[in-house]
């Protein structure tokens, strides 16, 4: 009996060890991924910062360029100004969605640029459809990107607030 307990506390040590080194395998595996992912985000988030940097100064050089226009309680004036401050700001952040895309594509993660640029649409605005993922090794790119979107989609409306409120200031003197 006793022989039999040792040679059970026996197999099972051998059978935690093999199952603890395959998940030290695995778990290198994973620490790879995520320094290699880590590795390619958060530059791109560093290069979509500056991205939007710039729109928003020609967002807001556009709005101090027609800011005479809202004076006055002219609805359709003061709509085209907010209207031409929005439009930069989207296409800010069209630009880093395609940023994004382009990344995926040159990783091989989609065929069609396509693609890339509905995937890469989907996490910028943190919508996560899930109809299309991405394989286990670039998987991480999508939260990356997804953090990366509510922060600039944040600025974007934060910008565009400040373009509200100085109108707001402006039509009602």
């Amino acid at each position: 009996i006793y022989l039999l307990g040792g040679l059970a506390t026996l197999v099972s040590a051998r059978r935690i060890g093999r199952v603890a080194a395959t998940f030290q395998r695995a778990s290198n595996g994973m620490n790879q991924n995520l320094l290699n992912n880590l590795l390619l985000g958060l530059p791109m988030m560093v290069a979509c910062l500056l991205l939007q940097a710039l729109l928003i100064s020609a967002a807001i050089g556009y709005y101090k360029r027609h800011e005479h226009r809202l004076g006055g309680g002219s609805f359709l004036k003061t709509t085209g100004v907010i209207t031409g401050v929005m439009i930069l700001l989207t296409a800010g952040n069209l630009a880093q969605i395609a940023i994004w895309a382009l990344l995926f594509r040159v990783l091989g993660e989609f065929e069609q640029y396509g693609e890339a640029f509905y995937h890469s649409a989907v996490n910028f605005a943190t919508l996560g459809y899930g109809d299309i993922v991405m394989s286990a090794r670039h998987k991480l790119l999508g939260p990356l990107e997804a953090v990366n979107g509510a922060l600039m989609i944040g600025v974007s409306t934060a910008t565009l607030m400040m373009a509200f409120q100085g109108s707001i200031q402006k039509n009602t003197k």
